[in-house]
């Protein structure tokens, strides 16, 4: 599989979950690999799994809500890697869920800056070397929750994250097309991750209403994805597959949102 061959990637959140698929399967395509993680051993690990199976790839520390950490590791990639072709946004975490009259300043900026604040900062760093090398792939981890999905109080910041991400891409996607740059949207539904090991709550009971889901759910196959199962759509729009696609938004959720 050579969907990638002669490419160089970058993945935030790449230590763990969505990311580390991603790593893996553009590493399987051909592609050298910039793996961007907040924990440098997470991010090693991935290098370590790749370069075992004969891959290429770097391990990068950075916190994506800091622009000179992402600025450092965007180039990095294209001085270490040779260029830049696919950038796949896909770090976050869920943050702080409580009461909106309760959420703290601090807790809002949080969410907001670790998803959609890093989203703005990684692809302002990322268009000049993907222009330099003739456009690419810009890929965004977004979620059902905010653009789909409102039925879980206690989650306005990650929610408005998460829609904000939505309209940033589409923005991006129209404005860069002059450079052959794609910018895309994934909408994953339930998937299995760590992202739990960054959430925390704070008085949901007051807040929670009573919504209970039929026992097969969601509608296609009645199990929470797997982290590859959305690092394919990823696969396939950092590919040449995908070169007519832009702007697009995309859920994978086997249904999920289409309940109600």
């Amino acid at each position: 599989m050579d969907a990638l061959e002669n490419t160089v990637a970058l993945v935030t959140g790449g230590g763990s979950g969505i990311g580390r698929a991603a790593c893996q399967l553009f590493a399987r395509a051909g592609a050298a690999v910039a793996v961007v993680d907040l924990r440098a051993e997470a991010a090693q690990a991935v290098v370590d799994e790749i370069t075992t199976h004969g891959g290429r790839a770097i391990a990068l520390t950075a916190d994506v809500s800091d622009e000179a950490a992402i600025a450092q590791a965007i180039a990095e990639t294209c001085e270490t890697l040779g260029g830049l072709h696919t950038v796949f946004a896909n770090a976050g975490i869920n943050g702080m869920r409580a009461p909106i009259d309760e959420l703290t300043l601090a807790e809002w900026h949080a969410t907001i800056d670790t998803n959609l604040t890093s989203t703005f900062l990684t692809v302002k760093h990322a268009i000049p070397c993907l222009r330099d090398g003739g456009g690419g792939s810009i890929i965004i981890t977004a979620s059902l929750n905010g653009t789909e999905l409102f039925s879980l109080p206690g989650y306005a910041a990650y929610s408005t994250s998460k829609a904000g991400q939505v309209a940033f891409g589409r923005m991006a996607a129209f404005e860069c097309a002059r450079w052959n740059i794609r910018v895309n949207v994934i909408l994953p539904g339930s998937i299995e991750t760590n992202i739990q090991e960054r959430t925390y709550s704070r008085n949901l009971d007051r807040i929670r209403y009573d919504i209970t889901m039929p026992p097969h759910f969601p509608p296609l196959h009645g199990r929470r994805g797997d982290p590859e199962e959305v690092a394919q759509l990823a696969l396939f729009l950092a590919s040449d597959a995908s070169r007519y696609i832009t702007g697009a938004v995309i859920p994978a959720d086997a249904a999920f949102s289409l309940a109600r």
